[in-house]
């Protein structure tokens, strides 16, 4: 694939989004990644896109939040069917234009209208899952066990301890994080869903526990310990229209 000069990382939103089409908050996040192979990331990625490199590295995340008040076309939050617990394992894509994004292999939540919309309305790999999020002190567990479609009971425990707050993000804490968009096939189009929010607000984290069968059922069984680990308290997010492969 040809790819046109890279977006540079940036904390910000790059471009702006247009008008806003979907509002959120992504709360109490827990971000976990690992190295992947870029060959096996390429065959998993939509046909158009190639994978982000950093130093020549790519990475598959494990990213676990608490969606809050999802809202249509200016339209105040839900919050009932627009909040809930979700995890969702992640690629880090680019497409010939050079915008950077990510591509779900799977986003697992407690809420199954939610979950059916976003499967049938934007074809996204939306799972329902029974689901919970608990903080003690400084620690947050994150617990998952799917449901509907499968594979039935494949389950997630993940622990975190919080740490400082990050004055400067690395360069690598900044490429997991610091996303401004998402590429997905739709009806055989590819599509690229824009979004913008303020700069992440970053914690350090250390990781006391990941009982993890999500990443195995999305095709990664990290050989190696995660290179990095990060909590956020969070960021409300807009997101534009989408836009096909100009």
């Amino acid at each position: 694939m040809l790819v046109s000069m890279t977006e540079p990382l940036s904390p910000e939103p790059p471009s702006d989004i247009g008008r806003t089409l979907l509002t959120q908050s992504w709360l109490d996040l827990g971000f976990v990644h690992w190295e992947a192979d870029p060959e096996l990331v390429q065959r998993l990625l939509p046909a158009g896109t190639a994978p982000d490199l950093l130093d020549g590295r790519t990475y598959v995340g494990l990213v676990a939040f608490r969606m809050h008040r999802i809202g249509w076309l200016g339209l105040p939050g839900v919050p009932y069917f627009g909040t809930f617990p979700e995890t969702n394992v992640r690629l880090y894509s680019v497409d010939e234009h050079g915008r950077r994004g990510v591509v779900f292999r799977s986003l697992d939540a407690s809420r199954l209208l939610p979950v059916v919309v976003a499967r049938t309305a934007f074809r996204l790999p939306y799972l329902w899952s029974r689901m919970s999020i608990r903080r003690e002190g400084d620690v947050l567990t994150y617990t998952a066990r799917r449901r509907w479609p499968g594979p039935r009971g494949a389950s997630s425990r993940l622990s975190i301890r919080i740490g400082e707050r990050i004055a400067e993000p690395t360069e690598l804490e900044h490429f997991v994080t610091a996303r401004w968009g998402l590429h997905n096939d739709w009806l055989g189009r590819r599509l690229y869903l824009p979004n913008a929010h303020p700069r992440w607000p970053l914690h350090r984290a250390e990781l006391l526990a990941c009982e993890d069968e999500l990443l195995g059922a999305a095709g990664f069984e990290p050989a190696a310990p995660a290179v990095s680990v990060l909590y956020s308290p969070g960021v409300p997010v807009r997101f534009g229209p989408p836009a096909g492969a100009r």
